[in-house]
């Protein structure tokens, strides 16, 4: 952290000394709460400034207030485009109190000190997001002099309380009205944040102008990509206890997206628990059906369906108990009381679903140390898919396609049976999550052997058999999903010889026919995707 350091002395955020407030302007778009707190500042006998609406909506509500254009003496013109560019305003906000040569040059020209501004933007987001909006209703969303304002007053938080946020409004009230002045700390931390708000806006401003072209299409990625995270939690460490890391959050999360879950119990969220928590989230609420994914390493290493949440749990950590141990389970359903005792006698890292029961909550309490994480179970999913590599930044929309049974090709003499197809789709959900080259073997939706990241997908598929072997699990009639297609019929006579019956693949090689014909003589289904799903 770097500050300018004053003729005062200050160079740390403790150092400003607290700021009183005689004169606030105030033009937001986000009307909530603006009137108590303006209600309030008029209590204190601060004068209160306004422009448009904000003015009518508190002059109707008998609170004085001084229209900006009688303030400067010149009328907003341009449809509004033009309010508080004037000197009047700005030399108000950006005039140092500590400086006897600033305060004489407002006094020469008839300003006065602005030393509150609560200003919120027009919504451009909000409106770029509509379908069908127009280049020009974009174009007219800009704001142009509430962040001309922001900024200003951000610079000048030495002497001026700058609010973006509606939340902060009774803060500052309460400080105004116990301390009569707004602490540094505050000011500092208000500016910081309103550096945060017109960053983000101008960010997504150039997002959305510079993914049209010339034709008024909208690309896929803009040219210029802006992001923004806010900081929700440092942490002890990253991946290693060498590296150090934080948790960063999207100002507006994605519904249904980790990102939104609430931390119910349990020991603070570290870096890996983080990351493996977003694996088994996505992958569990992918299922319709109640289902239960146990992951180990940013893998699944046991993902079932059931009836319910228990019956789900129970088949998944049939998969690989061994691997299980200290895991992450998450569950698409809200966790009963059974559920909950069950999976309380395993060791487990983080226990995520969309609710928990009062019973389950009780259980959980003897288990301290789990944390126990609910997530609103809603769709949406992220919007782009961000792997940092050096220097740059690989983006690429998420992979959410999701098979249904007509979409399949079945090209072997075999035809599926209604449950190998119902197998079959579920196998593939499965595979959609587990790193590449990725094989699962599947039966009655039960994961039965999932074998990962191996740079050989012949490795993998002898991996998940041994590891269904080593769980007492029969592959004998089981399906099979492989990510990407079969290059050769090597990997087609392991699954086969291991007792799998029907395979998913996307299909795509140069030698398909080949592993055709080779399923074919082995007497099993196997039915092509045409879409492949590598994680890496």
């Amino acid at each position: 952290m770097s500050i300018t350091v004053h003729a005062s002395g200050v160079n740390k955020p403790a150092d400003l000394p607290p700021a009183p407030v005689t004169r606030a302007l105030i033009s937001v778009f986000d009307k909530t709460g603006v009137l108590e707190f303006a209600r309030g500042l008029h209590a204190l006998g601060v004068e209160i400034l306004s422009t448009g609406g904000t003015a009518r909506m508190l002059a109707e509500a008998g609170v004085p207030v001084i229209e900006v254009s009688d303030y400067t003496g010149f009328p907003e013109m341009l449809d509004g485009r033009v309010k508080t560019l004037h000197p009047k305003v700005h030399g108000g906000l950006l005039a140092r109190r500590d400086l006897p040569a600033h305060m004489a040059a407002l006094e020469q020209h008839g300003i006065g000190r602005i030393d509150l501004l609560a200003v919120n933007l027009y919504p451009f987001q909000q409106t770029v997001a509509r379908p069908g909006v127009t280049l020009d209703e974009a174009i007219e969303n800009i704001d142009i002099g509430g962040p001309a304002m922001l900024r200003a007053a951000a610079k000048n938080h030495a002497g001026v309380t700058v609010i973006v946020d509606p939340a902060d409004y009774q803060p500052v009230l309460q400080q105004l009205q116990t301390q009569k002045a707004v602490s540094g700390p505050t000011r500092f931390n208000l500016a910081v944040k309103a550096f945060g708000h017109t960053a983000q806006y101008d960010g997504a401003v150039a997002n959305h102008l510079s993914a049209i072209a010339e034709d008024g299409s909208k690309a896929p990625l803009p040219a210029t990509l802006t992001l923004q995270f806010e900081r929700v939690q440092p942490m002890r460490y990253g991946e290693n206890p060498h590296q150090f890391a934080a948790f960063y959050r999207e100002a507006q999360p994605a519904p249904g997206t980790l990102a939104t879950y609430q931390q119910l119990q349990g020991k603070e969220l570290s870096y890996n628990n983080i990351a493996d928590a977003d694996a088994a989230w996505e992958c569990v609420k992918a299922f319709e059906q109640p289902a239960c994914v146990i992951i180990k390493h940013a893998n699944p290493c046991g993902v079932a369906i059931g009836d319910g949440p228990l019956q789900a749990y129970r088949r998944a950590f049939a998969t690989d108990p061994t691997s299980a141990f200290g895991g992450i389970i998450a569950f698409n359903r809200p966790v009963d009381g059974d559920t909950a005792q069950a999976v309380s006698k395993q060791f487990v890292e983080v226990l995520l679903a969309p609710g928990f029961g009062e019973d389950a909550l009780a259980i959980m309490k003897d288990k301290p140390n789990v944390r126990l994480l609910e997530v609103p179970m809603a769709q949406g999913g992220n919007r782009l898919d961000l792997k940092r590599v050096g220097g740059g930044l690989l983006v690429q929309s998420p992979d959410e396609h999701r098979l249904t049974a007509s979409a399949l090709k079945v090209v072997t003499k075999r035809q599926p049976t209604p449950q190998q197809l119902a197998d079959l789709l579920f196998a593939w959900q499965v595979a959609h999550y587990v790193k590449s080259n990725a094989i699962v073997y599947c039966g009655n939706g039960q994961t039965l052997g999932i074998g990962a990241g191996q740079m050989s997908r012949v490795d993998s598929a002898r991996i998940a058999s041994i590891k269904a072997a080593n769980a007492g699990l029969d592959l004998q009639g089981s399906v099979v999903a492989s990510d990407a297609f079969f290059p050769f019929r090597d990997g087609l006579d392991v699954v086969v010889d291991a007792g799998a019956t029907a395979v998913i693949q996307p299909g795509g090689s140069m030698r398909d026919q080949e592993v055709i014909d080779a399923a074919n003589e082995r007497d099993v289904c196997m039915v092509f995707t045409g879409v492949r799903h590598f994680r890496h």
